[in-house]
């Protein structure tokens, strides 16, 4: 029978994701307590992703908001927030926190576009922005600052992955690109559905990768000294991800007809620099 550790070991080392190699690096206390996190945001993103039905995935949904006010009550039943619960109190994770994310996930059943960036920021606020305040904690926060820097990463790394995926989400019907924005750019909603590269396609995300190396920048910025060895995680996530985000500038955004990825090795060595040598 697999125990709840072994449960969400599983479900963050399936995921393949860039956060596996980040947790790679810390002391086992703090591992168990992200492991655990990382596997609950991937449990109820997974309803919005894999779930056709949307009244099926509201209600999957609900029935997690129910899950956390009972875990956090003493009785938790699934076994993510079995292996979640006995870390919350040392490392200050608030029933409150996790409601936020799923309220983040409950915006993509409801929505599929924005109108413009502050409506997308609220959305990348509650999907990452909160997720990198829980991290941030875990990793040995000391610094009040250093949850400004938390949230400003998240903003960064969720920007990137809205870049990488455009193609993907569009075959879902999602376009996470503002409309304002799309129209500024002459891109039509119906060339992403359709995935028509266009060097219009090319300008707006050019536009959308500034703003999202400027997002790393301000993040950079914000981290106080005192937090930087503690935060090395988000620190190698910033590094893989702003790699990506390079790799798919070189290659002319051409992320309508595939997904850029770097290989697991060339994940583990950026993190490793950034472990060892301290560099990004």
């Amino acid at each position: 029978m697999t125990t709840p550790e072994q449960y969400v070991q599983q479900k963050a080392a399936a995921s393949g994701s860039s956060f596996y190699y980040a947790f790679l690096f810390l002391p086992k206390p703090r591992r168990a307590a992200i492991t655990a996190f990382y596997a609950f945001c991937r449990e109820v993103d997974d309803v919005v992703d894999e779930v056709r039905d949307p009244g099926v995935a509201a209600t999957k949904l609900a029935w997690w908001r129910t899950e956390v006010a009972q875990a956090f009550a003493g009785q938790p039943s699934h076994p993510v927030m079995k292996a979640l619960m006995p870390c919350t109190a040392e490392f200050g994770i608030e029933a409150r926190q996790l409601q936020q994310i799923i309220d983040g996930c409950q915006m993509d059943l409801e929505q599929t576009r924005y109108l413009a960036f502050p409506n997308l920021a609220q959305y990348c606020h509650l999907v990452a922005g909160v997720v990198g305040e829980v991290a941030a904690r875990i990793f040995g926060q000391t610094e009040p600052a250093t949850t400004e820097y938390a949230h400003k990463l998240g903003l960064a790394l969720q920007l990137t992955n809205i870049i990488r995926d455009v193609g993907e989400d569009a075959m879902r019907g999602r376009i996470y690109l503002p409309v304002n924005e799309l129209q500024q750019f002459d891109v039509k909603a119906h060339e992403l559905l359709n995935r028509v590269h266009s060097e219009r396609f090319v300008a707006l995300m050019k536009f959308q990768a500034a703003r999202a190396h400027a997002a790393y920048d301000e993040a950079l910025a914000l981290l106080p000294p005192a937090d930087r060895r503690t935060q090395k995680p988000g620190l190698m996530m910033a590094s893989i991800y702003r790699t990506l985000l390079r790799e798919i500038e070189g290659d002319d955004f051409q992320v309508l007809n595939q997904r850029v990825s770097l290989t697991p090795v060339r994940k583990l060595w950026l993190a490793w620099r950034v472990q060892a040598l301290g560099r990004m």
